[in-house]
Parts: C-alpha cells; structure tokens; sequence
C-alpha cells in the first residue's frame, strides 16, 4: 500500500553535492541490505546493483541471498515475489508507482472467475502478475522458462497461461500446444512498430532483428531471434554479427553495450512518432535519488498478507525447482 509516509520520503530531497554512488553503497554496507536490478532499470542503477538479471534470475537471487534487507529496484511485482519468497527479511522499492501494465491487465477477482469457468486446467502464471494472481496459480513462468516448463507437462494437458496473450501464443506455436490464453499484454512490447524495424532494417542490412516473445506475432516473425531478456543478452554477446536491432525494453542495451562494447545496438522504436526507442515509463520511476532515500529511510515496504504468502510461494518454488530441475 502506498501511503502518505511512503510518498513523503520518497520525494525527500538529497543533499546538494552528494556522491550517490557512495552513499548509497555505505548504506547498503551498514544495513546488509543487497540491491536487485532488473535489466530494464537505468544504467546508474544497473552499475550499483549487486545483481541485475531478468525476472527468473532476481527471484533465484532473493530466494538464495544473506541479506536482511532486500532492494528491488524493478516494478512492484518483482518486489512482491522477492517478499514472497523471504517473508522474514524486509523487503523495498525505491518507487511504490512503479506498477506493470500486464500485471494490471489480469485483476486477481476477474482472474480467479475464468480459472473457476475452466477446473480442469492447469494455470500457469507469467512472474508478471500480482501475487494474489500467483495464489491461483500452479506454477509460475517466466520467459526465460516458460518454453520448458510448459512442455514438462503431458502433451494433452489442459492449460490456462496468463496474462500476456503474446508470449502465450509464441509458446503455443513452438510447443505445438494450445493453451487457453488470458487476454493481457505489456504496453512496451506491444507497441513497436513494424513498419519502423524494417526501415531500420533497411538502414542497417546487416543488423540482426532481436525480439522478446512479449512482442505482437507481426514483429517476431521479421526477428532473426527471439528469447528473453537475458536470452537476447547472451545471443549478443555468442553472435559473429557486429548490428543488432533490439526489440524490448531498451535499458537492457546498457548491459549489451557493456558487454559487447565494439557492437553496435539499436532500438527497435515505437509507433509514437517521437520516440526513437521504447522504455517502460513504470521502470523509470526509479532513480538514484529514490534509491538512496529508500535505504536511508528503509521505505518505502512491500507488505504481502500472510494467507496470500502462503499460496503464491508454492507455484513460485515450484517454478524454481523446474527450472533447477532443467538447468536454467
């Protein structure tokens, strides 16, 4: 819950003249808290963080961590998984407003109706949800995973995914599966433009298209790969290819360029004229000065109700130990 104490000291203003980098870093030290960062976050707050992955690798991360405070420096969710998973250890968020627009297009209550219309489904939940969503649920995915996991069941087993209905329909079409699908979508990945990816492509001839399977069908099918976010890292960093033209969040380019700093990255744009690349307006709520407000004040906090805990840990673990299971 956002409350007002939480907004008050997330706009407190830091001291003129402040190494943020160094003071957020003596934070982290006096308090034994870890900073998590998901690819999509800034590049300042990448290059502080203690781990930066994608959603599978930042639940393994806080499942596994010492800490006894835990900084997720993503989108709420990822802050309740991490809470969800170590209900005992404080948990924060540089930005409570810092939301997602798949997990708010699958409501727990109209959720909970289409999996009581369907009871002999299986659900599987994409992380993206909401963890009273993830109490429905059997077990978790993420895009990393979720190819996998799907496919660990028999091939006749009955299954609702949800909520993105464009990752859902890229494993239906690879698996040969026929999943019943949830009707949500991540705004980011839905509104690259094809019509722009190939004027790029046109631009750079040489330059693979790289996708996440969030994107609309139109999009992967003129991709050279699709995989998730850190699947679409490691491609860049084994390609012999110099040009990659990156279809998802842009902030990942920051670790692609990082890595792979003699190759050039381009972002895929979107269909607002304006923009040359696609950012998520939710991940960019967080910033350094947030971040360092949020360890000095210890605010604000993700609180998840008990009961709610209790059942969206058991699909979460489950999605853990498959993917163990399948080495990922």
């Amino acid at each position: 819950m956002l409350t007002n104490q939480s907004i008050g000291y997330m706009n407190v203003p830091v001291p003129e003249n402040i190494d943020l980098a160094k003071a957020i870093d003596q934070l982290r030290k006096e308090k034994n808290a870890v900073i998590l960062a998901h690819y999509y976050q800034t590049g300042d707050i990448q290059d502080i963080a203690d781990f930066v992955g994608d959603s599978l690798a930042l639940a393994q991360w806080a499942a596994k961590t010492k800490a006894d405070v835990i900084v997720l420096c993503g989108v709420h969710f990822m802050g309740e998984t991490a809470k969800i998973l170590c209900p005992d250890k404080k948990v924060l968020v540089p930005d409570l407003n810092a939301g997602c627009s798949l997990a708010d297009s699958c409501p727990a209550t109209e959720f909970e109706k289409f999996v009581k219309a369907h009871p002999d489904h299986t659900v599987i939940s994409y992380v993206n949800t909401t963890a009273a969503v993830k109490a429905l649920t059997d077990v978790v995915v993420t895009s990393t995973n979720a190819k996998q996991i799907v496919e660990s069941f028999p091939a006749d087993e009955k299954i609702i995914f949800g909520p993105d209905r464009n990752l859902g329909n890229y494993i239906n079409s690879i698996t040969g599966r026929n999943m019943l699908l949830w009707d949500g979508a991540c705004h980011v990945h839905e509104q690259f433009s094809l019509e722009k990816i190939l004027l790029l492509k046109k631009q750079y001839p040489e330059a693979e298209v790289i996708a996440h399977p969030e994107c609309k069908k139109v999009v992967l099918t003129v991709s050279d790969f699709i995989g998730s976010t850190a699947a679409l890292l490691k491609h860049t960093i084994q390609s012999d290819k110099r040009q990659f033209i990156v279809a998802t969040e842009s902030g990942v380019i920051h670790e692609m360029r990082k890595k792979s700093p003699d190759k050039e990255f381009i972002p895929a744009p979107p269909n607002d004229s304006t923009c040359a690349c696609n950012e998520c307006n939710f991940m960019r709520l967080n910033t350094m000065q947030k971040l360092y407000n949020c360890l000095k004040f210890e605010l604000p906090e993700i609180h998840v109700d008990e009961s709610v805990q209790k059942k969206a840990v058991l699909p979460i673990q489950r999605m853990l130990e498959l993917s163990e299971k399948l080495g990922l």
